[in-house]
């Protein structure tokens, strides 16, 4: 994966963000995300992120948030000029009123073959409250990425009582058992990804279901993968026990995804 972390632009509600506008979102925590890949002026799933950052401004400003106003505050900040981007919509509520922050920067890559993307990753204790919200103000997934990573891992793989698996720091992750693709059950944020995968897995030949995931039920899967709004990754690890990359299942897994349209934005 090649990243980088350089903001190309960052305009609040349609202008150029400034030291005032800045404030808020600089100290306040309250408020939630999307994160998306445009490629060509286009993203995945534009849809179910106009949802999801709707479903969560009612939530927890209790307002709605109108899809083509979004649409059009992304659109105004890559202008005609980027068409390859990573984006992400912040949404806060200074003063009662939904705000949205959008930053650009460069787009992220995967490397391209699965074994050179391929995850290691080690469970920590901890699990996101409100789980379901792509909130802001995630120090604990951040610091237990951190600490992995100094560990010689990728990512870290959150687990909650009795070592139940739910979802990586900035992943979903999916297990399979040679027949079925099972998603962990336990509270998680059903990223754009995964629920753009899991539609068409069915019409793939690979059966999909959620149910309940522990390290301990580890040793009856024999691969792994990882999404988020970068793509697909095989895992080639978790904590102790090794995986090897399943090309077959990942291939297909590979072809499901790439074969998902890119809407406009």
């Amino acid at each position: 994966m090649t990243t980088t972390p350089q903001v190309l632009r960052v305009e609040i509600d349609g202008r150029a963000a400034t030291a005032e506008t800045l404030l808020h979102p600089a100290t306040v925590n309250l408020g939630h995300f999307t994160a998306m890949q445009i490629r060509g002026g286009k993203v995945r799933g534009v849809g179910l992120h106009l949802a999801r950052l709707d479903a969560a401004t009612r939530e927890l400003f209790g307002q709605g948030l109108d899809g083509d106003h979004v649409r059009g505050l992304i659109r105004h900040v890559l202008r005609d000029d980027i068409t390859e981007a990573s984006v992400r919509v912040h949404v806060h509520a200074p003063d009662g009123t939904p705000s949205l922050m959008v930053t650009v920067r460069p787009p992220t890559e995967l490397p391209a073959t699965m074994a050179d993307r391929a995850q290691a990753l080690r469970s920590v204790p901890y699990q996101r409250p409100f789980a379901h919200i792509k909130h802001l103000g995630g120090f604990g997934q951040a610091r237990h990425t951190e600490l992995v990573r100094r560990a010689g891992f990728d990512e870290a793989l959150l687990t909650g009582p009795g070592g139940e698996v739910s979802e990586g720091a900035v992943t979903n992750v999916a297990f399979f058992d040679g027949t079925e693709v099972v998603w962990p059950s336990a509270p998680h944020l059903s990223g754009i990804t995964m629920q753009l995968v899991e539609a068409r897995l069915p019409a793939a030949g690979l059966p999909t279901r959620h149910a309940p995931v522990t390290l301990a039920d580890l040793p009856s899967y024999p691969a792994a993968f990882v999404t988020n709004s970068w793509g697909v990754s095989p895992v080639r690890r978790i904590d102790d026990r090794e995986y090897e990359v399943d090309e077959k299942l990942m291939t297909k897994v590979a072809e499901i995804y790439a074969g998902v349209p890119w809407d406009t934005i």
